[in-house]
């Protein structure tokens, strides 16, 4: 067999089956492939971007390692915004980029670039295969890699001759080592602080925000201490709802997570640093808890969080504790004019059981989590690394993931142009998600940043930050993409167009005009 055979027979037999991709010349060879291993399902793209993004969606959904292949160096550096945020949600993801043949780089053609200088960023494990023989055992030791506690990016560079030449071999993916424990000193210093008496809260990163077991044992420790539990404002994805412990997120404005925060005099990291601000702002602190708290670490991302936790809590004696679980409590579904408020109340009262929610409006969904925290069960992906154009490639990722269930993916209108590619990807593999734009006309969120700064911004400084004059027609461009769409203007009508999304198994877009 040849080199890209035994490439996707090793990812196959390590239980890599999905490959979202944009493929080129240099990559023809693992395309011709998916007619001889048919077990690996290819999901074609329009855009490298969507690729990236969609494998971490499915990596974020399945827990399994994602794939996704690049052409060269340009396709590369395409995909790498959302591999920002692949590489921020500690998702396990194996990069395959072709590359010339080794005889060929000497030539310089014009696509020859340095992959790895451009890969090195957001890889955790970084090789370029020397020869055919040699691809298996790459590809083995990269899903590897990947799948390592913490999880990561692995990317295998693949020249075009190391992919035709004919001594390729299957090699067997090891399993990655247990993560250590962090030991029971670290155990004994975090029960001192949940019984000694100050205000504690807990912080817990991926990937206990979505184990249903992690998060009832989390749930057993804040109702024997009074702790409250807490994550990242940038968690990778959390399992919330009715009869779930609940887990609040950091806020992302600055003073209301200074204010969120400011009763905690101890704060215990469980798979999760301490939180800090996105960006510097003059006059306010970039970390965001009390100065002077104390913090401790109870597990590192790279060692066993669940394990430490669950040993907490038997230190505790909180086993047998019942937990805190949030109560089912669906706001109303509201009538009238479209107002923020409204919209959130409306995707709280209808969300289904086991939606999964993709959350990228930062400024207009700012009261999406609060409306849907008593709604049933269901996931909660966000933007992981601040690059905008995560939302629908996400959404098509989790999707593939999981087909049978509803995914509603809540979008910005600016943030959705860099990858509104992802709507063809949903039309031509018919996803079931719904599309929720909303259309402002503007960056919304750098109109408040920019009114924070003090004074008053001129004509020009706000012309900057509007994305009408032309505005975005965002039916005719669902429309060219192959997704029906609509626009509401009214609450009741976006009470029917979810309603109607969510029914009808397939990818559709609603626009909400704001």
């Amino acid at each position: 067999m040849n080199g890209a055979e035994s490439l996707v027979r090793t990812l196959v037999g390590a239980g890599v089956e999905v490959c979202f991709m944009n493929p080129g010349t240099s990559e023809i060879h693992f395309v011709q492939t998916l007619d001889r291993v048919r077990e690996m399902r290819g999901v074609p793209v329009l855009f490298e971007g969507v690729a990236s993004g969609a494998a971490d969606g499915y990596a974020r959904m399945t827990g399994k390692p994602a794939c996704a292949l690049f052409h060269l160096g340009p396709g590369l550096a395409n995909a790498l915004a959302n591999l920002h945020n692949a590489c921020r949600a500690r998702v396990p993801l194996v990069n395959i980029v072709g590359d010339h043949a080794t005889y060929h780089r000497r030539h310089d053609a014009p696509l020859t670039a340095d992959i790895e200088m451009l890969a090195r960023q957001y890889s955790k494990w970084l090789r370029t295969s020397t020869s055919s023989a040699d691809v298996g055992k790459d590809c083995a030791e990269a899903v590897a890699a990947a799948t390592a506690a913490p999880a990561g990016i692995a990317t295998l560079i693949l020249p075009s001759d190391t992919a035709w030449g004919d001594d390729g071999k299957v090699v067997a993916v090891e399993k990655p080592p247990a993560p250590p424990h962090p030991g029971a000193a670290s155990i004994e210093q975090a029960r001192a602080m949940l019984k000694n008496g100050a205000r504690t809260a807990i912080i817990l990163g991926p990937p206990l925000t979505q184990d249903e077991d992690a998060l009832l044992c989390a749930g057993r420790i804040a109702a024997a201490t009074g702790a409250k539990l807490f994550a990242p404002f940038n968690v990778t994805r959390v399992l919330r709802g009715a009869g779930l412990a609940p887990v609040e997120s950091v806020a992302y404005v600055v003073d209301q997570a200074l204010a969120q925060l400011r009763e905690f005099s101890q704060f215990i990291l469980v798979g999760a640093a301490v939180p800090v601000a996105f960006f510097a702002w003059q006059g306010k602190p970039s970390v965001l808890i009390p100065e002077g708290s104390q913090v401790h670490t109870l597990a590192a991302s790279s060692e066993d969080c669940a394990g430490a936790l669950a040993d907490l809590q038997d230190a505790l004696g909180a086993k047998t504790a019942k937990p805190y679980l949030q109560e089912a409590a669906r706001p109303p579904l509201p009538s009238g004019p479209i107002t923020i408020e409204g919209l959130a109340s409306a995707v709280g009262a209808l969300l289904p059981e086991g939606a999964i929610v993709v959350d990228e409006s930062i400024t207009s969904g700012r009261g999406m989590m609060a409306a849907t925290k008593g709604a049933s069960r269901h996931d909660w992906l966000v933007n992981t690394g601040g690059s905008i154009g995560i939302g629908m490639p996400l959404a098509v990722g989790a999707a593939v993931a999981c087909p049978e269930r509803p995914v509603l993916c809540l979008e910005a209108d600016g943030s959705g142009m860099y990858t509104l590619q992802a709507l063809w990807t949903a039309a031509r593999e018919n996803l079931a998600i719904t599309v929720v734009v909303f259309a402002n006309r503007a960056y919304q969120i750098l109109k408040g940043e920019i009114a924070a700064l003090g004074g008053n911004p001129g004509p020009r400084a706000l012309d900057m930050l509007e994305i009408g004059r032309p505005d975005l027609d965002w039916l005719a461009l669902a429309k060219g993409m192959g997704v029906p769409a609509r626009r509401v203007e009214s609450l009741d009508d976006f009470a029917r167009a979810l309603r109607d999304g969510y029914a009808s198994r397939a990818p559709n877009l609603i626009e909400v005009p704001l």
